[in-house]
């Protein structure tokens, strides 16, 4: 049994359908994300089904691979079951559990600023933000100049890690040149594209000569990067800071978190069923073979575990993946258990605008063309399948010659609250089941 079909949990999958196993995948959406470019959605790069394969096509040739579309409520560590949501309710037994479950954003204890600040862990996530960026330039379009249209023209990016950094050099450039010439009562390139972290520098991870260098190529295409200020307040009319000169506000309409990512609510209840520890991040604490300590059948893996100081990265969570399918099929082989599990740097990368970027490679340092056609390089070879690759390196090559984006459809549903975005939709699906428009 694997719990979610992100990087971590598709790769163990796709690993043991080679074995003579019987695989379950249960996740709550029915397909594969590629988070790396959920940021691209949501500035109108690429298409969402561009980076989100069917679980179902990726193992319709995997016949012992078993798709189960439903949400996951709890696990039974000693019945060895999984109980999860679907039309109805299941009880899934397990021989072996994989638990993959993912992140979720981290409001550092402010968890009412999210209706006000979403973040990005999903294709609805990437819709939703779209649709903010999109309908500010509208609400600008026709606001009195001034105060509430400034406000609108203004968009706030909490966090400056690769997410942010990469988040505010596409929406510079889709204010600066994509949406350029299209208003008639606003200038699109007008907008205040506006970065900000607590920490230090931009990009915490990286080393120091590419943190500068990346803070000067956001300056150059229109970014205003504030470091070493956070977030005090956050409503829908703006944001409040702290920083090194003292107590401002922004007013803003559009406001993005990147700052931070906490374990899932299964890493919570795996502690408490099981008596492990969780980190101060809420990822759980697991043995060097990524079991769960005094459940050796039960494992852990991706963003939701601490182990070792190992990044809540895609390279780790496919490492992970790989690395508990080769576990269990020695297992069953009556072999021995390989080493303790070992991350593999294989460095960082991150975008800025078009065609820029910086790339941290065991020490070797790039920045500019060169880095971005690396950045390019890796990201289409994580992609799922060729089809995918296809379609993403048509779309970048488009962009590049005509600075066109063509996903740029306002979503009304995607305006509203998630309460009310819900609402609205069963509203809908009651009106087509009784045959209206």
């Amino acid at each position: 049994m694997i719990v979610g079909g992100g990087f971590g949990g598709l790769k163990a999958a796709r690993k043991l359908a080679r074995h003579d196993v019987s695989v379950t995948l249960v996740d709550r959406v029915n397909h594969h994300l590629f988070q790396p470019l959920l940021y691209q959605v949501s500035t109108g790069i690429l298409a969402g089904s561009q980076i989100a394969p069917a679980l179902r096509d990726v193992f319709v040739g995997a016949r012992n691979v078993r798709v189960i579309l439903a949400e996951v409520r709890g696990i039974d560590l000693q019945r060895r079951t999984v109980s999860a949501t679907a039309a109805s309710e299941l009880t899934l037994p397990y021989d072996t559990l994989i638990v993959a479950a993912g992140a979720r954003d981290s409001y550092f204890g402010h968890d009412e600023w999210e209706r006000d600040a979403p973040g990005m862990k999903s294709l609805d996530d990437a819709y939703r933000i779209r649709t903010r960026i999109l309908n500010a330039f509208e609400q600008a379009e026709t606001s009195e100049a001034g105060g509430e249209r400034d406000a609108y023209l203004t968009f706030v990016i909490v966090g400056a890690g690769p997410t942010g950094v990469e988040l505010a050099g596409q929406l510079a450039y889709l204010s600066r040149h994509t949406l350029k010439n299209h208003y008639r009562a606003i200038r699109s390139e007008d907008a205040r594209i506006v970065l900000l972290d607590a920490e230090p520098n931009v990009l915490p991870s990286f080393p120091e000569r590419l943190r500068a260098k990346t803070a000067a190529q956001l300056r150059r295409v229109g970014v205003e990067v504030l470091v070493g200020t956070r977030a005090t307040s956050i409503d829908e009319h703006g944001i409040d800071l702290g920083g090194p000169d003292g107590a401002t506000r922004i007013a803003s309409h559009t406001v993005v978190w990147a700052a931070g990512v906490r374990g899932s609510a299964l890493a919570e209840q795996l502690a408490g069923a099981s008596g492990v520890s969780l980190d101060k991040l809420g990822r759980l604490e697991v043995a060097g073979d990524l079991s769960l300590r005094g459940h050796p059948e039960v494992f852990a893996i991706g963003d939701m575990i601490a182990i070792d100081g190992v990044p809540g990265v895609a390279q780790a969570a496919l490492q992970e993946g790989a690395y508990v399918a080769a576990v269990i099929a020695r297992r069953l082989a009556g072999r021995a258990a390989p080493p303790p599990f070992r991350y593999r740097d294989k460095g960082n990368l991150a975008i800025v605008g078009r065609s820029w970027a910086v790339a941290d490679i065991r020490g070797l340092q790039l920045t500019g063309f060169l880095a971005w056609l690396i950045w390019a390089g890796v990201h289409i070879a994580f992609l799922v399948d060729w089809q995918k690759r296809l379609e993403v390196i048509r779309r970048w090559f488009w962009e590049f010659l005509t600075q066109a984006r063509h996903e740029r459809l306002i979503s009304a549903v995607s305006l509203l609250p998630d309460d009310l975005a819900r609402s609205e939709l069963e509203s809908a699906q009651r009106r087509r089941s009784r045959g209206h428009s």
